[in-house]
């Protein structure tokens, strides 16, 4: 189960985004809550934590890092090149007042590709899904043309926008307001979420899937120590957590349609917080992952597994 959080943004993307940062901290902040990386941004006014302790030290890219010399490559990778002018603007000014950065901890996951992109590109559907199984409240609702728009129960109300799409890269703007009686008043921010992902397909067929997101968090200047002081401590290692455990959903998504897609169709068919056509897409696509042969493998091992589970208990009585 993916637990609930304390205060701010994907997945979104992620997940995605709207994703990432979900999970109850037991502190005096039981009714904020941090949503995914693209959600409640705009609770992250935190003090950039310097995780590296020293530029000479390679850092371990399976942590999650907030490093100088880290952010520095983040930006360096940003599609920027590839925008319009409106679109570079909005990045830009995230960058140059950055309150708070974050590259959360490379996760690689047996996911079929086409699922995964998918789901990058439909985060409304991984927040429906959670709906659907009374797992989380928070919405995310399609409002345009690769715009999103989140509400959380705490205050969160975040519009998120896909400013680039490719097979390996997707680049996510979001903006939004938090407000809560915790801080008195109304917090603004926005941010810019860089979603990297590779895909290596093994000798049986099988696909993994290497996920990087960098997340680049601006909150209005007011805001920064009131906010800092609040959450400083618990995001890195909650950030990074909710990261894992969603880029683990999507993997056990993926697997749940390769082995039984037509459960996976009768969920999709209860996502009613989605458009029709994305909903139709998800069920379309479903059935027809199930059909690749590394699927058809899959489930075949399965049963060979289940046929000598089966024996052994037999054995033993």
């Amino acid at each position: 189960m993916i637990k609930r959080a304390v205060s701010a943004p994907v997945s979104a993307v992620i997940y995605w985004v709207a994703l990432v940062f979900r999970r109850r901290v037991a502190l005096a902040f039981r009714q904020c809550s941090i949503v995914a990386l693209a959600v409640c941004f705009c609770s992250f006014g935190v003090v950039q934590a310097q995780t590296e302790t020293s530029k000479t030290i390679r850092p371990d890219f399976f942590q999650g890092h907030s490093g100088e010399s880290v952010r520095q490559s983040a930006i360096q990778s940003l599609p920027v090149d590839k925008l319009d002018a409106q679109d570079r603007a909005k990045v830009h000014a995230v960058l140059a007042n950055v309150t708070i950065f974050r590259r959360l901890p490379v996760r690689v996951v047996d996911c079929d590709p086409d699922l995964y992109l998918f789901l990058v590109r439909h985060p409304d559907v991984v927040i429906n899904i959670w709906n659907t199984l009374k797992i989380s409240q928070l919405q995310l609702k399609q409002t345009g043309p690769e715009k999103f728009r989140l509400k959380e129960d705490s205050g969160v109300t975040a519009d998120l926008e896909y400013l680039y799409r490719g097979h390996d890269t997707h680049l996510i703007y979001a903006e939004g307001v938090y407000e809560a009686a915790t801080f008195g008043r109304q917090v603004r921010g926005a941010g810019v979420f860089c979603l990297k992902s590779g895909y290596i397909r093994e000798t049986d067929g099988r696909y993994y899937v290497t996920s990087r997101l960098d997340a680049f968090i601006s909150v209005e200047p007011s805001a920064v120590e009131l906010v800092a002081k609040a959450l400083h401590p618990l995001l890195g290692v909650t950030a990074d957590n909710n990261f894992i455990q969603t880029v683990a959903f999507v993997g056990s998504l993926s697997r749940n349609v390769e082995q039984n897609s037509r459960s996976i169709q009768r969920l999709a068919a209860k996502l009613n917080n989605v458009q029709p056509d994305v909903r139709d897409q998800f069920a379309q696509l479903a059935e027809k992952i199930s059909e690749k042969p590394s699927s058809v493998l899959l489930r075949r091992i399965s049963e060979m597994k289940n046929v000598a589970r089966k024996d052994d208990d037999s054995i033993q009585r």
